[in-house]
């Protein structure tokens, strides 16, 4: 009863989308996950603030998410209230080197975007799939670079509601790490610095990343990019190669024959499927070398959430 209040609350203040009982496995690369209690789509910043004012209204739990492309759901769903940061949320200002952009915005099509307009900085991003406000969560990085290089401050959602603007050295910013995963903040608009640079060049070296992506990493399936942090100063994929798990498989998941840091969904796989693989993953590199994995995906259970 609580849920259908909500979401009649949430129509009639016209925040977005707004929708019941939605499957995310539209929502995830993985093409995996059960059902949202409630679903919902902001049309813009104001709009996704009202919405939260509502949400905590009924004291209900909620978590975001963008292009799921780092996530792992339930295969019975996620209760309480999932909204997605999308194109609504998808804007983007330049002020000379500097850029405003919403949390939303794909963070493949503001590198391309850059590129095409001959600033550097967002080259690394040339192959890493989700959005803007994923990258900062995540500290998303390749190549020697991340978010952390170009970040000058991010806007903040946090759960009570408030909206902050936080400087990069207050974003705690570590390897695949941000204060975001502890504080349980959205990143709905960040500011970054790139530099002019040229174009060719920039556009070059965003597209040798990408051909490197498409070369070596196995997109052909539903995946969620690498699985593992890299246990430095190894390197996760490589470990779990020599550990002979490539093509390791539990119903319709499987490890790739191309990346070895990469599970894909070959056959209507199961979040239960991932799981399985996962620890025996980290049980078998445990065993044969006395390396701890920890995975770079998150994994969402049903009653996990706030």
């Amino acid at each position: 009863m609580k849920t259908k209040q909500l979401i009649s609350d949430l129509q009639e203040a016209k925040v977005g989308k707004v929708v019941e009982n939605e499957l995310l496995s539209k929502h995830t690369t993985w093409k995996i996950g059960g059902p949202a209690d409630v679903f919902i789509e902001p049309d813009g910043v104001d709009a996704l603030s009202k919405a939260m004012d509502i949400i905590n209204s009924y004291d209900l739990s909620w978590r975001v998410i963008g292009r799921g492309s780092n996530l792992l759901v339930d295969d019975e769903g996620i209760e309480g209230v999932v909204i997605k940061l999308g194109q609504n949320i998808g804007h983007l200002e330049r002020n000379d080197s500097t850029i405003r952009v919403g949390g939303g915005l794909s963070f493949i099509k503001l590198a391309t975007i850059m590129s095409k307009e001959g600033m550097s900085g967002l080259e690394f991003a040339g192959g890493i799939p989700g959005t803007v406000g994923g990258a900062v969560f995540m500290n998303a990085g390749a190549h020697g670079s991340d978010m952390s290089h170009i970040l000058v401050q991010a806007r903040v959602l946090f759960p009570d509601g408030r909206l902050v603007w936080i400087n990069n050295e207050d974003m705690n910013f570590s390897y695949r790490t941000s204060r975001l995963q502890e504080e349980e903040g959205i990143c709905v608009e960040a500011i970054l610095q790139l530099q002019a640079g040229d174009k060719e060049k920039v556009t070059h070296e965003m597209k040798k990343y990408k051909q490197y992506r498409r070369e070596t990493q196995p997109w052909n399936y539903p995946c969620a990019g690498s699985v593992f942090r890299n246990p430095l100063p190894n390197h996760a994929g490589a470990l779990i190669e020599k550990a002979g798990l490539k093509g390791y498989r539990h119903g319709g998941a499987q490890i790739s024959e191309q990346h070895a840091n990469f599970i894909v969904n070959v056959d209507q796989a199961k979040a239960a499927d991932v799981l399985t693989i996962i620890e025996h993953v980290k049980k078998t590199i445990n065993q044969l070398y006395n390396v701890e994995m920890h995975t770079e995906v998150e994994i969402v259970e049903r009653k996990q959430i706030l």
